[in-house]
């Protein structure tokens, strides 16, 4: 390929690509759903080769990258104007959390971990699953949240309130997960399984393996979510 080819497919891969993301709106941009992805993965590999490639023509690579382009903005119209289109092809919003439970079918058939979950609950600065009314894993990969009441709004130090006696603990910490016992977790709040399984077996839980998730509230009591929960 002589380099004033080059140059020609470099300039007519961008101006093409840059024209296209302006008719394609901003959603291609911020929110990054299923198709969306699909969609910029296509069109960033035509316009790649469309600028490097000499077996493809400069014609076809055009009309690759503008064909591709219009498909996402009808597809686009297509998700405004039809919800069973939408769902089918981006998918729709899951319940991960409801009423301080944790969903662990919806967390399996969304492949969301629980270390991924609170990861993404720190992110909003939410550090116990059991101060969520629901938690919403959006299409974009998002998580929305809303918070139980006494979880909203005023503070502590919004109502003048300090530090009490009661909370023994700096944050909520896990201690299981999915059956599984964090002993390191458990020695740090200088705890052990002793006082794990008692606590359990006041809540009429007798087999650790039943217990999806539990982690120790700052006020040294256990948040504790069964498996299997369901959404009523």
């Amino acid at each position: 390929m002589e380099l004033g080819e080059l140059v020609l497919r470099i300039a007519l891969a961008f101006t093409v690509l840059l024209i296209m993301t302006r008719i394609m709106g901003r959603k291609e941009l911020a929110q990054m759903t299923f198709f969306n992805f699909v969609s910029a993965i296509a069109i960033g590999s035509i316009a790649a080769n469309l600028a490097v490639n000499s077996n493809l023509s400069i014609t076809n690579g055009v009309w690759a990258l503008i064909g591709w382009s219009a498909l996402t903005v009808v597809m686009g119209f297509i998700h405004i104007k039809s919800k069973a289109a939408s769902v089918l092809v981006q998918g729709q919003p899951l319940i991960l959390i409801k009423d301080g439970q944790i969903m662990d079918d919806v967390m399996g058939k969304a492949r969301v971990s629980l270390d991924s979950l609170n990861a993404m609950l720190r992110e909003q600065k939410v550090f116990s699953v059991s101060d969520v009314q629901y938690a919403v894993f959006e299409t974009n990969g998002k998580l929305s949240l809303m918070m139980k009441d006494n979880k909203q709004n005023a503070t502590r130090s919004d109502v003048g309130v300090q530090k009490t006696a009661n909370d023994l603990f700096a944050i909520p910490t896990a201690v299981v997960s999915d059956g599984t016992v964090n002993k390191k977790n458990l020695t740090n709040l200088n705890l052990d399984e002793d006082w794990l399984n008692q606590q359990l077996s006041q809540a009429g839980i007798t087999d650790i393996s039943n217990v999806f998730y539990a982690e120790v509230q700052k006020d040294g009591s256990l948040y504790i979510d069964n498996k299997n929960d369901v959404i009523h």
